[in-house]
């Protein structure tokens, strides 16, 4: 199964907090932007994408509710 969600990584601590929360994953955690994927788990790869647009991220698991839950506050809502 796979999960995916818009984020938004805005500042240095907020891209390390996800990191981190990808990193407690068994899993594999993408983040993507226009035609870029990268390892969320990939610190050098999460800061090579344009962190001021809104990024997808994509969850291969049979059940995200614990990764939702841990990365709520980055989700993004389009105003």
């Amino acid at each position: 199964m796979m999960i995916e969600k818009t984020i938004t990584l805005k500042d240095y601590n907020s891209v390390k907090e996800f990191i981190d929360i990808a990193n407690s994953k068994s899993y594999d955690i993408e983040l993507m932007y226009k035609n870029k994927t990268v390892n969320a788990k990939d610190a050098g790869g999460v800061f090579s994408l344009d962190l001021t647009k809104p990024l997808v991220m994509v969850a291969h698991c049979q059940a995200a509710g614990e990764l939702l839950m841990q990365v709520r506050k980055f989700l993004y809502e389009d105003k």
